[in-house]
């Protein structure tokens, strides 16, 4: 049991970053979606009206969110653990250079995990969490490794599972995939931690997933939906004047209602991803 609450508290985190929405199609780019006019109006500064060409004004907001390549997150999202609805927090930063790395602390709410904050150092191939150097068997190391190999089994994919959703799991894919649904609209300003910010708004379904993603990480988004009963989610993003994101909030219904809130700020900081030493690290069984 604890080895899953563990693949499901990485997991969370990833699918906290890029949702559902972890996707590229298959030239990289936005793609589909909306009509979009070359003539569309813009204001002084030469930028889009979003109420007139929202399409056009979340391509831009794609780019330069991808662009920015490192930012700070913090949100929560729900998910279901053993049959009970868990609430999952993360919080820190997030590189995105080379795929998706990130040094978060993951706390997870209800379903008998204990509602401390955890420190996770997501690298390229493993992620090491700090369980404390008292803890029975650690040998004064407080880190401890899991490869994303052991994990993705454990979440009962391939050994490449949680490497192809990190490798995609990118803040400005939620953006992308709102164009592609071909329904997003501007709903107006509004204020998000004191900036001024867009609000966007769509639908997704099922069968907007990208032809990009690997077989396993398609199957299990779409086994998700299945499981509750859900045929598509609400998707919502909020771009401030620089064209980033700074709000994203993912709502799928059905019988095991989900859903998740994430802030993004900070784009461009250093975001230290540096594994810990040897020294302080123990590798879990079967990892």
């Amino acid at each position: 049991m604890r080895s899953t609450r563990i693949a499901a508290a990485v997991a969370g985190a990833v699918i906290l970053v890029g949702g559902l929405s972890a996707c590229n199609n298959d030239d990289g780019k936005a793609s589909g979606g909306g009509s979009s006019s070359a003539g569309g109006s813009s204001d002084a500064g030469g930028k889009q009206d979003p109420a007139q060409n929202p399409v056009d004004a979340l391509k831009a907001a794609q780019e330069a969110t991808s662009g920015k390549k490192t930012a700070k997150i913090d949100g929560s999202t729900t998910l279901s653990l053993a049959g009970k609805q868990v609430k999952q927090s993360t919080k820190g930063g997030l590189d995105w250079t080379q795929g998706m790395q990130m040094n978060v602390a993951n706390t997870m709410e209800g379903g008998g995990s204990p509602g401390k904050p955890i420190k996770a150092i997501y690298t390229k191939d493993a992620v090491y969490m700090d369980m404390g150097a008292a803890m029975p068997g650690a040998g004064g190391k407080p880190w401890m490794k899991y490869t994303y190999t052991a994990l993705s089994k454990q979440m009962g994919g391939s050994g490449t599972l949680f490497q192809d959703a990190l490798q995609n799991a990118n803040p400005s894919q939620p953006i992308e995939l709102l164009v592609a649904s071909g329904s997003a609209k501007a709903v107006g300003k509004e204020d998000v931690n004191g900036v001024q910010a867009t609000h966007y708004t769509g639908t997704v379904t099922t069968d907007q997933l990208s032809g990009k993603l690997s077989k396993d990480l398609r199957d299990m988004i779409r086994k998700q939906f299945a499981k509750t009963g859900a045929k598509s989610e609400q998707l919502d993003v909020w771009i401030d004047s620089d064209n980033l994101l700074v709000k994203k909030v993912e709502k799928l219904g059905g019988k095991q209602p989900t859903d998740s809130t994430v802030f993004f700020s900070d784009y461009g900081t250093k975001v230290d991803v540096t594994p810990p030493p040897a020294s302080q690290t123990r590798t879990a069984p079967g990892a």
